[in-house]
């Protein structure tokens, strides 16, 4: 065996072995998001932060204090695109925190999906006093305990 092909091997096992061997491709984005800690369909814990990296897998995020492991967690992240440029868009995410370190946390996840929030009449380009008597935009109702 020509030993510059068995060195390029051996290095390549080795990368495999300490590298980064996650099979799902991160994205680093800094966005920001609502926490909620769950432990059997109990809100424990709420409060606010913004993701590290993203992955189809999972998600690293600040939390502002210590999310203890094996916990399950809700995030509604704020995306960065209007939907039909117009109404915007929350992520929300819901899995089990694997890892803790400081005030980051990392969660595995387990069900995601897009939902709406109220859209703001700026973003409907129309004049205030159009709507006054208007009903307010209502948001998802998943997150009323946030307030917002």
């Amino acid at each position: 065996m020509d030993s510059t092909a068995s060195r390029a091997r051996l290095a390549s096992q080795s990368d495999a072995i300490n590298g980064d061997r996650r099979l799902d491709r991160r994205y680093q984005l800094q966005l920001e998001l609502k926490w909620k800690l769950i432990r059997r369909r109990r809100v424990l814990d709420t409060g606010t932060g913004h993701t590290i990296d993203v992955s189809s897998g999972g998600v690293l995020f600040y939390a502002g204090r210590h999310l203890p492991e094996g916990l399950n967690v809700e995030l509604s992240i704020s995306w960065p695109v209007l939907l039909h440029s117009v109404a915007p868009l929350q992520l929300v995410v819901a899995g089990k925190i694997v890892r803790g370190d400081g005030h980051q946390a990392a969660m595995q996840t387990a069900e995601h999906e897009f939902r709406t929030m109220g859209v703001s009449d700026e973003r409907r380009n129309l004049p205030a006093a159009s709507t006054r008597n208007a009903p307010k935009p209502v948001r998802a109702t998943a997150f009323a305990a946030f307030g917002r």
